[in-house]
């Protein structure tokens, strides 16, 4: 069974039993989540579609780490005004194990 799921303004493909890093989510490690906004849900056999959510689809997943990602670093520049700066970026991540797909 597959499922396209909708988070953080992000889609993911996810199966049961797929490990998948998410934008920050609140909760704690080992709490259990469940995502409602489901966009596809099916196999090769039966395939439902929303529109633009499946109505009562939801997605269970259990919260296995919080952290952040790698560091990404940009530079803000104004030509002729000897202005450059460099900074860095840290995004937060929550990453999840999917349980279940429930229709």
């Amino acid at each position: 069974m597959l499922a396209i799921i909708k988070t953080g303004g992000k889609q993911y493909k996810v199966e049961k039993g797929d490990k998948i890093k998410v934008e920050k989510l609140e909760g704690k490690e080992s709490d259990k989540i469940t995502f409602s906004e489901v966009l596809f849900l099916g196999d090769e056999k039966i395939a439902k579609v929303g529109a633009p959510l499946i109505k009562a689809a939801k997605v269970e997943a259990k919260i296995l780490k919080q952290g952040k990602g790698k560091k990404v670093w940009g530079v803000k520049h104004k030509a002729k005004k000897r202005y450059k700066v460099k900074f860095g970026h840290r995004q937060n991540f929550t990453e999840v194990e999917i349980l279940r797909l429930a229709n």
